[in-house]
């Protein structure tokens, strides 16, 4: 059995990816793909993985999980989503470590799964955005207080996926940016789903087109129409042109407004964010879906 785990990460996706995956449920199903919704999976798979406290699973748990998760016969590619997969908000800094949960979870999500084709599904995002929106989310005082001994600039997703390749060195591990996803959301639901280009699919424009006028994502629509599936740096150069000129005010660059992250420390932390990707880019088992690439 394919399982294809989008595993995060928190504050990126809002589940975007699951819902125009689900636009193509049925379409997926003739192919024997499988998109349960996430109230069969979420909380059994983290319950399952708790339980294992450092042990090894019993030898059915693998098929009664698979037989709760999903209904129909003959599925040979399961699609599951979430983004609080490694850890909730509050806890991504525990210890001082970003992400210090994430080898236990990928390593119990195998021990689960022991035969099965895993691959693993990772959005990624600048880190003074990410700090922002999740120390909003978890509630917490001040970044001092939720990041700990870990400084802002010393962030870094390379260090995270890392150690998800240490736990799970054969599995592929996709990573995409959350600051590309209008460019490359076709490619991704996809990759995802495991479906080819000839493939027909919806939701491709879901994410462009919240950040564009109607009358100028109904325009994108008839200029993408005339391109062939395979056209793929046509298609994302159609959609950036559309971005350029239409993008609705205030929806594509976020603001970075917490005063503990000032514009020196901002400019820092993208730097070392443009130079984090090009360590990622080179990693082995990891693939980084870059527009125009």
């Amino acid at each position: 059995m394919q399982i294809a785990f989008h595993i995060g990460a928190n504050c990126t996706d809002e589940d975007r990816l699951l819902k125009s995956t689900l636009k193509n449920a049925d379409t997926l199903l003739q192919h024997g793909i499988a998109v349960p919704g996430p109230g069969k999976y979420r909380k059994l798979i983290r319950e399952a993985i708790e339980s294992l406290a450092g042990g090894a699973p019993t030898d059915e748990a693998r098929d009664v999980l698979l037989d709760a998760i999903v209904e129909e016969d003959n599925i040979s590619r399961i699609l599951l989503s979430n983004d609080n997969f490694i850890t909730i908000p509050k806890r991504i800094f525990d210890h001082g470590v970003f992400y210090h949960q994430a080898e236990k979870k990928v390593r119990g999500l195998h021990q689960l799964f022991p035969d099965d084709d895993i691959s693993l599904f990772l959005g990624i995002r600048h880190p003074a955005s990410f700090l922002q929106e999740t120390a909003a989310r978890a509630g917490v005082g001040s970044l001092a207080q939720y990041l700990g001994v870990l400084p802002p600039a010393a962030m870094l997703w390379s260090d995270v996926i890392r150690r998800i390749k240490h736990a799970a060195p054969d599995t592929p591990l996709y990573v995409w940016c959350n600051e590309d996803t209008p460019l490359i959301w076709d490619e991704l639901i996809r990759l995802f789903s495991g479906v080819s280009a000839d493939i027909q699919i919806a939701g491709q424009l879901d994410i462009v087109s919240h950040i564009i006028s109607a009358d100028a994502l109904e325009a994108l629509k008839t200029r993408i129409a005339a391109v062939s599936p395979g056209e793929i740096e046509l298609r994302q150069t159609l959609i950036a042109d559309t971005l350029e000129m239409h993008a609705l005010p205030g929806l594509v660059e976020d603001i970075i407004e917490l005063p503990e992250l000032n514009a020196p420390l901002v400019q820092a932390m993208t730097d070392a964010y443009e130079a984090d990707l090009d360590v990622i880019a080179d990693m082995e088992g990891v693939d980084l879906i870059l527009p125009f690439d």
